[in-house]
């Protein structure tokens, strides 16, 4: 029984040792990275408002917004860790050890983060761009440190991975000021194709918002199984190619309408042997 208490004595007596030694230093370095945390937060939404910030590449502001701060918590994970009195060979060889684990968990986080680098320091584009890719066709609305922020036409928010983004084929609509639409309409053999064109390059002409430098061009394209294709090709600014689009498509139904132009149905001749045997 004595032994007993002699031990629980023991033990309580260690308990006190560690806390009067090392239990403060286990509640400043807790204080600090509470503390520290959500005073970096703050930090990162007041940056938004920094001129210095705002004097940044808008492509740029996400990506360095969210690399600072992650950079910053780090930093204060580690002065917490020495806060405690891990002894700094220690931990530079256990933050070896673990950047070796984790580089090896996280080669697709990693190589998120270079691919934003990537998408920082070449431009291929910028936020508010209007992109197409494998995953997405939408607006850039932010390029962040693993992930790039798209917005679809129809409102949704697609995050595509750096590493992807930066690796695949992608179409930047928003780069050049003028647009070509490029539209086929398919009539029948009967039509004469003189007319066709000369509907066609009317319509076009007619087209407020289209250019008439470079001129509107319309060909005969295709012979096709049961229809004649037609070529009609229009310039446009980059902000009306949709209307321009719409019109068009519109205008040439009306128009081949007004004018007898029949689009053709899918047909097929069927020849049937009445003679017997």
């Amino acid at each position: 029984m004595e032994s007993i208490n002699e031990i629980l004595t023991l033990v309580k007596t260690k308990l006190v040792d560690f806390c009067m030694e090392s239990g403060f230093k286990l509640i400043g370095a807790l204080l600090l990275v509470i503390i520290g945390f959500k005073l970096v937060n703050l930090f990162g939404k007041k940056m938004k408002t920094m001129k210095l910030y705002e004097k940044l590449d808008p492509t740029a502001r996400s990506f360095m917004r969210s690399f600072i701060i992650i950079g910053l918590k780090i930093l204060l994970v580690i002065s917490a860790a020495i806060i405690i009195g891990i002894p700094m060979a220690s931990m530079v060889a256990v933050i070896g050890s673990a950047g070796l684990a984790i580089g090896l968990a996280l080669q697709g986080s990693l190589s998120n983060i270079a691919g934003g680098f990537i998408i920082l320091v070449f431009k291929p584009f910028k936020v508010g761009d209007f992109v197409s890719t494998v995953d997405a066709t939408g607006i850039v609305e932010a390029i962040n440190l693993f992930y790039t922020k798209i917005v679809t036409v129809d409102n949704q928010v697609v995050m595509v991975p750096n590493s992807i983004i930066s690796n695949q084929s992608l179409t930047d609509v928003s780069t050049k000021s003028e647009r070509r639409v490029d539209l086929v309409f398919n009539t029948s053999y009967q039509c004469d194709v003189e007319k066709v064109k000369k509907i066609l390059l009317d319509v076009a002409l007619d087209c407020p918002l289209a250019l008439k430098d470079p001129e509107p061009m319309a060909r005969l394209n295709e012979h096709g199984v049961n229809s004649l294709g037609f070529v009609l090709r229009v310039w446009c600014k980059n902000e009306d190619y949709w209307t321009v689009y719409f019109n068009l498509m519109e205008n040439v139904k009306k128009s081949f309408d007004e004018n007898g132009i029949k689009i053709p149905y899918q047909q097929l001749d069927i020849h049937v042997d009445n003679k017997k045997d």
